[in-house]
């Protein structure tokens, strides 16, 4: 931290400009082009597979497609023990364990998932999975082109039904042809309600699934908030169409990037708990009437700066276009109707304060499909991040339902 400047009295008639501004605000490295894992980095907990070439819905085929996954616990010799959980946005595979060499992030789920966690590892195989279109080691646009380029800006559009396509195929490569249970929030919600339907239509039983925060269809309102986010990382004129990936240090397109986290993380929390926790209140040794920021500015960028130096740009507008075409009911007679066709126990998760996918979409899932229970409800003033959250709430649920519908007896 660098010392705060002492403060001066401005002489009178002198313009403001001349008084130094106060600041806490410290030198901080230069942000990375990209944050991507790239071959040759370390490969921490990663394990690949490679998949295959697959036609994309939106048209198009993605040759040579590679996943990155990481598991933990064993698979029983029956095979009856897999359990798939599957992240959101901009999670990774890392779902417990510490930050390290080629891994920048601490699991992001780590209370959920171990040895005697509600997701026990003593007694499921658990899988995790990159997501297609991600940027830790799963192909995406900083994965490298046939022409031995960076994808970039060329990386074509990509569907929940592709990402679940590739996921599919990993099973199989896996030799994994039923899953306990398939378990995903957010944008990992909507991989498990496709997979509850492309599992069983790709031969592979999927028995029960956990939707999380999630919806079976994008809303006018979900696709309003990404749309900004979208504008500010291709109005950086460093994202430069996309090809961006052999910049120096802090001269890639992490501005746009960290407005559009800024933008999203307002949406992830409450309009309550960002007024109890800051108000008004302005950032340490800052003035807002000169050129300071309140304290909530601060922490958005925080946030911004956070996911800029560990992610990339290139696949945040990918698996956000992914997301903002989400549609359960596509070809299929409309939402109702693929509802009632998946045939898996469902346990389906809301959090009262959830501003970006409310309450009111989660239980439209549990209405619709046949084999779910009534929609459990998690009380938390964190808005959509509570299922990050609220483990002691999240955590009961899904052990409770795991021991329902696939017992598992202890190794």
């Amino acid at each position: 931290m660098t010392p705060t400047p002492t403060s001066t009295t401005r002489p009178a008639g002198a313009p403001a400009a001349v008084r130094p501004r106060a600041t806490r605000r410290g030198p901080a490295s230069p942000v990375p082009a990209s944050g991507a894992w790239r071959e040759g980095d370390p490969v921490a907990d990663r394990r690949f597979a490679d998949v295959g070439t697959f036609d994309l819905e939106a048209g198009g085929r993605l040759p040579d497609v590679r996943v990155a996954y990481e598991t933990y616990g064993e698979l029983a010799p029956d095979g009856s023990n897999a359990v798939l959980v599957l992240h959101a946005l901009t999670g990774d595979a890392h779902v417990r364990g510490p930050a390290g060499p080629g891994q920048l992030t601490a699991g992001w789920w780590e209370p959920m998932i171990g040895p005697g966690a509600p997701i026990d590892t003593d007694r499921y195989f658990v899988v995790v999975p990159n997501v297609l279109g991600g940027c830790q080691g799963t192909t995406g646009p900083a994965s490298t082109a046939p022409d031995g380029r960076p994808w970039g800006g060329r990386f074509p559009r990509i569907t929940t039904r592709d990402q679940v396509a590739v996921e599919v195929e990993l099973a199989r490569l896996l030799g994994i042809r039923s899953w306990a249970t398939v378990v995903g929030a957010s944008m990992g919600g909507m991989r498990v309600l496709e997979w509850a339907i492309l599992g069983p239509e790709a031969g592979i039983e999927v028995r029960s699934v956990a939707a999380i925060a999630t919806a079976a269809q994008s809303s006018g309102d979900q696709i309003a908030w990404a749309h900004p986010q979208l504008g500010a990382i291709r109005a950086d004129p460093r994202w430069n169409g996309g090809d961006y990936y052999d910049a120096p240090d802090g001269e890639g397109p992490h501005a746009g990037l960290a407005i559009a986290r800024q933008i999203a993380h307002t949406t992830y929390r409450t309009a309550r708990e960002l007024d109890e926790r800051f108000g008004r209140l302005p950032q340490g040794g800052e003035d807002p009437f000169d050129d300071g920021r309140f304290a909530v500015q601060s922490y958005l960028d925080h946030h911004g700066d956070k996911l800029a130096r560990r992610f990339d740009a290139n696949s945040y507008l990918r698996l956000t276009e992914t997301m903002m075409t989400h549609d359960l009911g596509r070809d299929r007679g409309g939402v109702d109707s693929a509802l009632a066709q998946i045939t898996a126990r469902a346990l389906v998760v809301a959090v009262d304060s959830d501003r970006l996918f409310p309450p009111a979409q989660c239980a439209r899932i549990a209405a619709g499909v046949p084999g779910a229970g009534e929609l459990r409800v998690i009380t938390s003033d964190f808005g959509h991040d509570g299922f990050l959250l609220e483990h002691d709430q999240t955590g009961p649920l899904l052990r409770d339902f795991l021991t329902e519908v696939a017992p598992v007896p202890p190794a």
